[in-house]
């Protein structure tokens, strides 16, 4: 009796390599932009955006599809500069280490804002 190969039955790892194609491939829909709220100490908030934009990424899983904007509250950085926290270096190594380490399309796009709310937003939309 003969039986009737299937035409991946050759290989077997042929199937297993199709379902891991499958599970990583980039997710082709978010639902929508992912936000995040940050308040407290400057260099803190900037270590909590870090982070949030790392989960974002393995999250969406395509990093050239990502937009990503940080939005500034102007009021809130007067009250962290007026209790003794330091926007440089900070700032300027954040946005420097974000940029180079994460494999960007480009840099994050700030939005200094005038309204009284959290000192920053993170802001990460994804492109289809």
């Amino acid at each position: 009796m003969e039986r009737a190969l299937k035409p991946n039955a050759l290989n077997p790892l042929s199937e297993r390599s199709g379902v891991r194609r499958r599970a990583m491939r980039p997710t082709t829909s978010v639902g929508g932009p992912l936000v995040w709220a940050f308040d407290g100490p400057f260099t803190t908030c900037l270590a909590d955006v870090e982070d949030a934009l790392r989960r974002a990424i393995v999250q969406i899983g395509d990093v050239s599809s990502l937009v990503v904007l940080i939005e500034i509250s102007l009021p809130a950085l007067l009250r962290r500069v007026q209790s003794g926290d330091k926007v440089q270096p900070t700032w300027g190594q954040f946005l420097e280490r974000v940029s180079e380490r994460y494999g960007l399309p480009s840099a994050p796009r700030t939005r200094h804002v005038r309204t009284d709310g959290p000192l920053a937003m993170l802001v990460v939309a994804y492109r289809s």
